[in-house]
Order: structure tokens, then sequence, then C-alpha cells
């Protein structure tokens, strides 16, 4: 692979720049949540009847992978499951009073449910925390039944889990396994933005490259890293089943007849692309195809303007050398 005018410095600089979180930023956004949480538990302290257990940094910021694009951040919030209404327009206005009752300094429209969850809006940063419930019912490792933003079922999850799932992957690959994420993630949201109907969770991206990861792939080189995902999407059609034995063993995983196969790594029962249809995983497939051949022409490209020219193909205009 010829890398004369582009190589893994010049991606990872275009990633220091234009995809990622900067650094003061997610620490200003880490501190917001850690204010909102200390808030919260010293309310816990002196109400020890109080129905919120726990609240927890989730989502991209807490594993590391977050898009310089955030504008809000996740924060899960364990409820007693014995306490908190089964039906989610009550349980979202049940948590809200609550949420209210923490923050009486709070104006009413500070703490607002939405459909699946409540959005609390901090309006000295203009930051808002989008607040997901999870019913708690005791036991180990903080696993409850959280709210699913596809559908509004219920899930059975553990985030702390979750988090030392992706951290696992991590501390195996330092940085570069973060930042393949990012990267993938940033090339899906320009797909999302020029193709019509294509969607591309990015807990799934998380969940190929871990998977990948687990395969032996080395991430330290990134268009190495960059096309060794594009591959495994084109040559197994999105089809293969995607498992694994962190918490709990395969075979436990029952018969699955949707398209896409990406189990939970923290719930056998939970298939994360369940929702995928034919139609959708063949867009990714496509996607990935163009942008595998697309890096392919770029390392192979004999000037630095036909070698931008293709890796913008991949990451848009934004990218430059």
């Amino acid at each position: 692979m010829s890398r004369d005018h582009v190589n893994h410095k010049d991606i990872a600089d275009f990633a220091q720049n234009k995809v990622n979180l900067p650094a003061d930023k997610a620490n200003e956004y880490r501190a917001q949540a850690r204010r909102l949480r200390e808030k919260v538990e010293n309310y816990l302290n002196e109400h020890p009847d109080f129905s919120l257990k726990k609240m927890m940094l989730s989502g991209s910021l807490a594993k590391g992978t977050a898009l310089r694009t955030l504008n809000d951040i996740d924060v899960a919030c364990y409820v007693s499951g014995a306490n908190a209404p089964s039906e989610i327009p009550k349980l979202l206005e049940y948590i809200a009073e609550r949420l209210r009752k923490a923050f009486p300094n709070f104006s009413p429209d500070q703490v607002r449910p939405q459909t699946y969850s409540i959005t609390v809006s901090f309006k000295g940063s203009g930051l808002d925390v989008d607040i997901v419930p999870i019913l708690y019912y005791g036991g180990d490792n903080w696993y409850g039944n959280l709210v699913s933003q596809d559908d509004g079922s219920f899930l059975k999850t553990s985030i702390p889990l979750h988090l030392n799932f992706i951290k696992k992957r991590k501390q195996k690959h330092d940085k570069d396994f973060a930042q393949v994420v990012r990267l993938i993630k940033f090339w899906a949201r320009k797909e999302k933005r020029e193709k019509d109907g294509f969607r591309f969770k990015s807990f799934m991206i998380e969940l190929i490259l871990a998977k990948l990861s687990d395969n032996g792939v080395n991430f330290s080189d990134y268009p190495e890293a960059l096309q060794a995902f594009f591959t495994y999407i084109a040559t197994t059609d999105m089809r293969e089943l995607i498992v694994f034995s962190d918490y709990y063993s395969p075979d436990k995983v029952g018969s699955i007849t949707t398209p896409v196969k990406i189990i939970d790594p923290v719930n056998e029962d939970n298939n994360v692309s369940d929702l995928y249809t034919n139609a959708q995983a063949d867009m990714i497939v496509d996607a990935a195809i163009d942008a595998g051949d697309a890096i392919d022409a770029a390392l192979a490209a004999t000037t630095k303007q036909e070698t931008i020219y293709y890796w913008q193909k991949v990451f848009g205009p934004s990218f430059h050398v």
C-alpha cells in the first residue's frame, strides 16, 4: 500500500481536528454529568426511601467514543422497580417529578419527559442531559430493565458491564480502538446525510469492531483498520452472527431469523440489530464496499490530489491533509 500522500498520521490528525470531541469539551461535559449525579446522590443520602437509586454516565461520552458533534450526553437513571410504574409515559413522568424534587431551583421546562427518556437542560452551559430510565430490582452488576430508545420496549441491561466490555477492548489497543470507532461513526453519519434510508447504529459499529478486535485485527494503522472493517462487512454481507462470551456462554443465544444478528454482550436475548431489514442491511454493505474501494484507490493513487479525492469519498469534503 502506498502511503506517500496520506498515511496513518494524516488520518489521526484529521480525526483530532475534525472528528473527535475536544478533550476540554469532553471534560466539561463529564463534569456537568458528575454535578448532576452528585446532586441526586446528596438528595438520596437525605431521603433514603427515594425511588431513584443511582445515576451513571453512559453512551459515547462514558465510552470515550464521542464525536465533535455531540450536543447532549446520556445518563442512566436506576429506579426502584418495585415502586415505579411499568407504563412508559407514567414512568417518565414519575422520574421527572422526582428529579424536580432533587433540583428545586430548576424551572419546570428544564426537566422534560420525551418519548422514551427525560431531558434535563442546564441553562448555564446550554447542555442537555438525556436521562434514560432503568427499572432496578436489586441484584449483582446493576442489571435492570432499560427503556429501549428504538421502540420503548424493556430490555435487560447492565451499564457497568457495557462500559467494562468496551474498556477491555480499549485497553488491548490503547487509544486506537476508540479512535477507529469514532472514524467509522463519522463515516456512518456522512452516509446517513447523503443517502435517504441509511441507518447504522453506533452500538452495532462498536460491536463489529469489538468482534474484529477479538479476531486479532490490529487497530494501530488506521487505513488498515478501516479497510478491515469495510472488508468484514462486505465479505459477511452483514449477515454473520456476532456474539461474545464475556458475560454468558454463546450457546445460550437461541435461533435468530432476522437478517442482521448482532447480540448484546450483556444480554443474550437482545439482538441489537433486530429491527434492521434486508434492504437496510444491503445499504450498509453497499456503502462499505464503496468505502473499501475508495480506500484501495486512495492507497494506489499517484498524486496527492487524487489521494485526497478518494479519502473524501470515505469521510466527506472536510477531509484535508
